[in-house]
């Protein structure tokens, strides 16, 4: 369960906490709330925004993704970028998005960029190797759908809404727990940092699970774009592949470990039984999607 909150915080979890220390040692008047709300906003929104304008360059170091040259003369890359390149048209696109392939042998794909203008779609070898061209193409419609909805975008506003939330209560609850425990000034400084770190990342599990539904609300969404651009069957056979296929739980961990900034915004997210991780996850069960989309009246 460590590993799996580990990769869910990633680096907007880092940049949180970094902030809300720097915002520490700042000379904010106590009992200033609303200071200190405005101030945890600035960084909440800062911090998120950040990991937006970094997600595609962190995306292709991570995963080693390869950026298919529109001009290439190998035909299955000219295929995937030409096919791309009709589904963002179909989706009324201002620009075509970069198309890559990163190594591994998990079938899946992901999308990612700051702006419907600046993005990135980029499938697996193992996705290539286990899909037909129709499921690739509903696939590839998938993550142009995330492109189109703004999914991207959304999420980073949310994210930093509870960003600003998180770092402001872990604030007020350590200063108030802090005073209670200790008088010295010098030890009331090391205790609220500390309280201040525990309280942050309580906060921020709390703050996974409203992000993990509205992820999952997007995941519908975009696959009923993704039926809409390339037609319900493609997108419905897709699902179906992914289930049938779906990786060794040890090629699923190892993709997962090097996948952080991309997990939201896959086709495919690994999903367990807990109670907790079904929670924190951000993508439904498959089984629920397939029936959604077969339900769907076109």
């Amino acid at each position: 369960m460590l590993r799996r909150i580990v990769y869910f915080l990633g680096l907007n979890l880092v940049l949180v906490l970094t902030f809300g220390v720097i915002i520490s040692f700042l000379p904010i008047p106590r009992g200033s709330h609303l200071g200190l709300l405005i101030m945890y906003s600035i960084f909440g929104f800062g911090s998120a925004f950040i990991s937006l304008l970094l997600s595609k360059k962190m995306a292709k170091w991570t995963m080693k993704v390869q950026i298919i040259d529109p001009n290439t003369a190998n035909s299955q890359q000219k295929w995937l970028f030409e096919t791309v390149k009709n589904i963002a048209r179909k989706a009324e696109l201002p620009k075509t998005p970069e198309v890559g392939i990163y190594p591994g042998r998990e079938v899946n794909a992901f999308a990612t960029g700051p702006s419907k203008s600046n993005s990135l779609v980029a499938v697996s070898e193992g996705l290539l190797m286990a899909m037909n061209e129709d499921e690739v193409e509903g696939v590839l419609a998938h993550e142009v759908a995330h492109i189109k909805n703004g999914d991207m975008v959304t999420m980073v506003i949310l994210q930093g809404i509870i960003n600003t939330l998180v770092m402001f209560a872990a604030r007020i609850l350590s200063d108030l727990v802090s005073s209670a425990l200790s008088k010295g000034e010098r030890g009331n400084f090391f205790i609220r940092m500390i309280l201040y770190q525990a309280f942050a990342m309580a906060l921020g599990m709390l703050g996974m699970m409203v992000t993990g539904s509205f992820s999952r609300k997007r995941e519908y969404r975009a696959d009923h774009g993704a039926a809409r651009l390339v037609g319900n069957d493609k997108m419905i056979r897709a699902l179906e592949k992914l289930k049938n296929v779906y990786p060794p739980k040890e090629v699923r961990e190892q993709a997962e470990q090097r996948s952080k900034s991309v997990a939201a915004l896959r086709i495919s997210g690994s999903f367990k039984n807990s109670s907790l991780a079904q929670l924190m996850s951000t993508h439904p069960p498959l089984d629920q999607r397939i029936s959604t989309l077969k339900s769907r009246s076109l």
